[in-house]
């Protein structure tokens, strides 16, 4: 059976789908002698070696310019010739809210959905709604990472009997508790960051985020306990960027309060482990893995009670009504103030996170795939 990857759509992994990607192929099994699974990847050629590097698999580089409209027309005029060139029997479309073919009448379609896909049609034309959600509809299985995204798919017409669930993983080589951050300041480059602070990592995006409503619960905890604690906000600019700015600058405690901006993935494990907590308020996460990462790094959670976030950290997370400032602001200091609680939770989250890895994901993946032989 031969088998493709979509790689258009997926932002150069830049993306989380294309996150999804690199870890897929990084924790694909040896192939054994007796598996009939041949895996290919197909996309641009400017990311011949984004993906493949280090690997044996084949990367089918196809000419298409470097932008969505441009990908979305490739979908629709080309795609199908080059899967009767390349005799794929299945292929796998991770970025499913931007590039997905309508139909699948010469191949299997299997569908990664990654994130809330109501909530990513919500700005397309009512066209580009319609095809997409026709295309979920005519794929022969969909992958979902959360039971709250398969819900989601449910509520826009899809049948629940072709979605299975599946959680990603997360890189226990990168997420793990640090053993030597006695000091007072988290050095990495180019920050130094002084301890003890409160963390929150995404991009400042939108309002569902709450970024706006942890800086008000940063004021009340601060106002309240009068502790030195610092609030680092970790995350590229994105939409909601200059009202996430402008609250900060505001603030009574502006100068307790640190937009790092872009911050690269390898250094984040250990800024997480710094941490006091991590702060999680987002109300519209279909995954919600960076409160795993979190947990896999040695420190307590506070999350948002709505989306996906309790079926990921299950049991190890402090989860409020995180549209309310003060709700936010009585979970930090609770974790300040109770110790036996705060390791209680360390420990929890540890092997909670532990159980998300991977191999797993991938080996669940593969005997699905299995199943359409």
């Amino acid at each position: 059976m031969k088998i493709a990857i979509d790689t258009l759509g997926c932002e150069h992994a830049r993306s989380g789908f294309g996150a999804y990607i690199l870890y897929f192929i990084s924790n694909l099994p040896e192939k054994k002698e007796n598996d009939d699974i041949e895996l290919e990847l197909f996309g641009s050629e400017i990311d011949r070696y984004t993906y493949t590097s280090g690997t044996e698999l084949t990367y089918n580089s196809v000419a298409v310019k470097d932008n969505l409209k441009a990908e979305r027309a490739w979908h629709k005029k080309k795609l199908h010739k080059l899967i009767k060139k390349s005799k794929y029997d299945v292929v796998i479309y991770p970025a499913i809210g931007k590039v997905l073919p309508s139909n699948f009448k010469d191949h299997t379609g299997i569908a990664i959905a990654n994130s809330i896909i109501s909530a990513d049609l919500e700005n397309e034309s009512k066209s580009t709604k319609k095809k997409i959600i026709k295309g979920l509809k005519n794929v022969k299985k969909i992958i979902s990472a959360s039971q709250y995204i398969k819900e989601d798919l449910i509520k826009i017409g899809i049948e629940a009997e072709k979605i299975v669930v599946i959680h990603n993983g997360i890189d226990h080589k990168l997420f793990f508790p640090a053993l030597d951050l006695d000091s007072e300041l988290v050095e990495i480059t180019p920050f130094a960051i002084k301890r003890p602070y409160f963390i929150y990592a995404s991009t400042l995006s939108s309002p569902l985020k709450k970024h706006v409503e942890l800086i008000k619960a940063f004021e009340i905890f601060k106002e309240k306990t009068g502790l030195a604690h610092r609030l680092v906000l970790a995350g590229n600019d994105g939409d909601y960027a200059e009202e996430i700015h402008k609250c900060a600058f505001e603030s009574k405690y502006a100068t307790d309060i640190f937009l790092t901006g872009f911050f690269p993935a390898e250094n984040i494990s250990k800024l997480y482990a710094g941490a006091e907590a991590c702060v999680f308020p987002s109300v519209n996460e279909g995954v919600g893995l960076p409160i795993l990462e979190a947990m896999a790094c040695g420190i307590p959670v506070i999350a948002s009670e709505k989306g996906a976030l309790k079926e990921m950290g299950g049991t190890s997370a402090i989860y409020c009504d995180t549209e309310v400032p003060e709700n936010i602001a009585l979970a930090m200091e609770k974790i300040v103030s109770d110790k036996a609680m705060k390791e209680k939770m360390i420990f929890d989250g540890i092997l909670w996170a532990g159980e998300f890895n991977w191999e797993k994901t991938v080996k669940a993946t593969l005997e699905l795939l299995n199943t359409l032989k």
